[in-house]
């Protein structure tokens, strides 16, 4: 009974929608001689193990061995370590040009007006500064708009130079928008220019796929170190970003090794960017104290405040992606008009408050009052600006303009925890003696404000350790510790099950959507169980909010190629199949013996009923052994009858649909195994060719792209 397990793959057929699943799905007619009384009759017919019958085109199928998908261990290859090296050097010299970039484009745009502070166009008369305040980041989005364009211009030219100018362009949109004061970041561009650094390398010195990971984990970690000046952040920044959410298939590298690439690559990188830039760090630590442990529960409160904040700025970014996107597929307004709309935008808002424009970390200085002779700002003024930015920042970001969210992010936290430390020390000094609050010691409100930006950057980002080490780097004050990890972990808690990282790849199909359909599927009232597993109808896609934190082993091309892919192609073409009358100590011993995790339960003319899994059987042994039931004369039909909800077949794939809409709709409904039925149906149940698992898929698009990169490297070597 046991053959050869091979991994079919079939010639791509042209495109075309076909339907996933029929209105009426296929009925469950199980049967228990314990459990039910339905009316259909248990069916005589043994389990087997089965070879499909494959589509017509499998005439010219091609075999590919797994062993020729999985590359051995190089991680001892001198050329790893060499290669991260490069990628710390590339990084920061890359950095480095950046940031002198941004200067040099405020420098021309803003007339000194930065260095002055944002509190000296408040003292200004509005007829002198009005036009420069509204116009410039216009400006800024004027130039942003023509850039996306090229990048998207850029988008139908090869792979090699879309992933090379598409990179650069971005990094001169980012310099653009940053250089005339929109409300975002260089930290963001300054990691994805360090991971894009990292897949150049790979693929020109190391073209391992088990290093590719560690190798971008490199990249990360140098784009924070070079951009904060903190090499400990931007190592533990790698850990939180890149290795921990990758999958286990990605994963599966050497730990030590890895760790020492992206350390190798953060030094060498914070090196470089301290010679071009500074040794100074990103903002200035202001002084600042801590009077007693007592003060650890308002350190927590602020923890839970920022987690709010946080988690309104969050929600505000993706409820204006999507608002931005409508108007764009619904009432079609061009893409290119809202980068404008966006900087002149910001300006508007810049004129009563200007502190939200992004000059360095200049107004973050200003807010923690670190800056010599210079007045602080207001607690309510304080909260006002919490408010303000957080709009202009989510606007910046739906309208297209380019930047990271950890500036940003960084200064809410500062008037934040500014706004709150006021307000405590406020609290008590009039507060009524007879409470006796004031023996209450408590810190300054700059304490509170360092606290209040990590919190923060903790909340939106979701890297909480990167927001702890970064602030005891730069304060490198122990005493900061314990106040950091409370309110870090409360706040990072608040925001944690409220936001998710999503796929790259499924994100980036949602943004072509107008270029792409997605096939959905057909839902009945049988598959309303499977309703919790969705997301809510506001869940946070933290790739949305923050790009640079789902640098993963995917990339555009990744996508491309998974449009291209069929089904049917990717399909197990042996799986097991047992009818409603089968054991399930057979059903077991079957999976077992050919190791299968599910079975298809299949009727006498071998049309789809179900789907048996290990999980399910697992769980009805406990509920019979509660029964003292016999588990050795159990049935498939018992197990299937005794809850509704099992052996169910919420979805089901057919040959011809691409493994992009497959994978996009099984990560929906949190599926791991579908069934995938013959293109006839009779009566809405179709026979099954074959399953199809996330193992398979991932198997298939690395062999096809290992494949097409043995032709292209095979082609390139001729021509040369």
């Amino acid at each position: 009974m046991a053959l050869a397990s091979v991994l079919r793959l079939f010639p791509s057929s042209p495109p075309h929608l076909s339907p996933l699943l029929c209105k009426s799905p296929p009925p469950f007619p199980f049967n228990s001689n314990r459990f039910s009384s339905s009316p259909f009759p248990i069916l005589n017919q043994r389990s087997s193990f089965v070879t499909a019958a494959l589509p017509d085109s499998a005439d010219e199928q091609t075999v590919v061995s797994v062993d020729s998908v999985v590359s051995e261990d190089n991680f001892n290859d001198p050329r790893v370590i060499v290669s991260a090296c490069l990628v710390g050097v590339f990084t920061g010299i890359a950095v480095v040009l950046f940031n002198n970039g941004v200067h040099e484009i405020r420098d021309f745009f803003w007339d000194g007006i930065p260095y002055r502070g944002a509190s000296s166009l408040r003292e200004e008369p509005l007829d002198s500064v009005w036009v420069r305040v509204i116009f410039v980041p216009a400006c800024g989005g004027l130039i942003v708009s023509v850039l996306n364009a090229a990048r998207n211009a850029v988008s139908e030219a090869s792979y090699s130079a879309k992933a090379a100018l598409g990179s650069v362009l971005k990094a001169l949109a980012a310099c653009v928008t940053l250089g005339t004061g929109n409300s975002l970041g260089p930290e963001g561009p300054s990691v994805e220019i360090g991971s894009s650094i990292a897949k150049e390398i790979h693929s020109l010195l190391d073209k391992n796929p088990q290093t590719k990971l560690s190798l971008l984990a490199a990249g990360a970690a140098a784009g924070i170190s070079s951009g904060f000046n903190a090499a400990v952040a931007g190592c533990f920044f790698a850990v939180e970003s890149v290795l921990w959410p990758s999958s286990p298939a990605d994963s599966s590298v050497s730990l030590t090794n890895t760790t020492s690439m992206v350390i190798l690559s953060a030094v060498i990188a914070s090196v470089i960017s301290e010679v071009g830039l500074g040794s100074e760090p990103a903002f200035k630590v202001p002084e600042y104290d801590f009077r007693s442990p007592g003060e650890l529960p308002l350190y927590l409160l602020l923890g839970l405040l920022c987690g709010l904040v946080s988690l309104a700025f969050s929600k505000l970014t993706s409820y204006l992606l999507g608002v931005v996107d409508n108007l764009n597929k619904d009432v079609g307004i061009p893409k290119p008009v809202f980068p404008i709309v966006g900087g002149l935008t910001v300006g508007v808002i810049a004129l009563a408050y200007p502190e939200i424009l992004y000059w360095g970390f200049d107004n973050v200085d200003l807010l923690l009052e670190s800056r010599p002779f210079v007045k602080g700002l207001s607690g309510d003024l304080l909260f006002q600006l919490v408010a303000v930015k957080i709009i202009a920042t989510s606007l910046c970001r739906a309208f297209g303009l380019v930047g990271g969210y950890y500036a940003p992010s960084l200064f809410i936290g500062a008037a934040t925890g500014m706004a709150y430390g006021k307000f405590i020390s406020f609290a008590i000094a009039q507060s009524d003696p007879a409470i006796h609050l004031s023996i209450l010691e408590v810190a300054s409100p700059q304490a509170y404000g360092l606290v209040g930006m990590a919190a923060i950057l903790a909340g939106v980002c979701q890297v909480p350790l990167t927001a702890v080490l970064l602030l005891f780097e730069l304060t490198q004050d122990y005493r900061i510790v314990l106040p950091l990890l409370g309110a870090v972990g409360l706040s990072s808690w608040i925001t944690s099950g409220q936001m998710k990282r999503k796929d790259v790849k499924g994100t980036k199909a949602l943004e072509d959507g107008n270029r792409y359909t997605i096939q959905q599927p057909e839902e009945s009232d049988n598959t309303t169980s499977l309703s919790s597993t969705e997301a809510p109808p506001y869940f946070n896609n933290l790739c949305e909010v923050e790009s640079s934190l789902c640098i993963d082993d995917s990339s555009i091309r990744t996508k491309d190629l998974e449009k291209r892919i069929f089904v049917k192609e990717a399909m197990r073409t042996r799986y097991v199949t047992v009818m409603t009358s089968t054991l399930l100590t057979e059903a077991v011993t079957l999976m077992l013996t050919e190791k299968q995790s599910c079975a298809i339960i299949v009727d006498n003319d071998n049309l789809l009923l179900g789907l048996l899994t290990l999980t399910d059987i697992h769980e009805f042994s406990k509920f019979a052994k509660d029964k003292s039931l016999d588990s050795k004369v159990l049935l498939v039909s018992e197990i299937c009858s005794s809850d509704g909800a099992k052996c169910k077949v919420p979805w089901i794939a057919t040959p011809t649909m691409d493994i992009l809409s497959a994978e996009m709709i099984m990560n929906k409904y949190d599926l791991s195994h579908v069934p995938v039925i013959s293109e006839r149906v009779k009566d809405c149940r179709g026979q099954p060719i074959g399953l199809l698992d996330r193992e398979c898929i991932s198997l298939t698009c690395r062999a096809l792209a290992t494949r097409e990169s043995l032709d292209f490297d095979t082609v390139k070597a001729i021509v040369e």
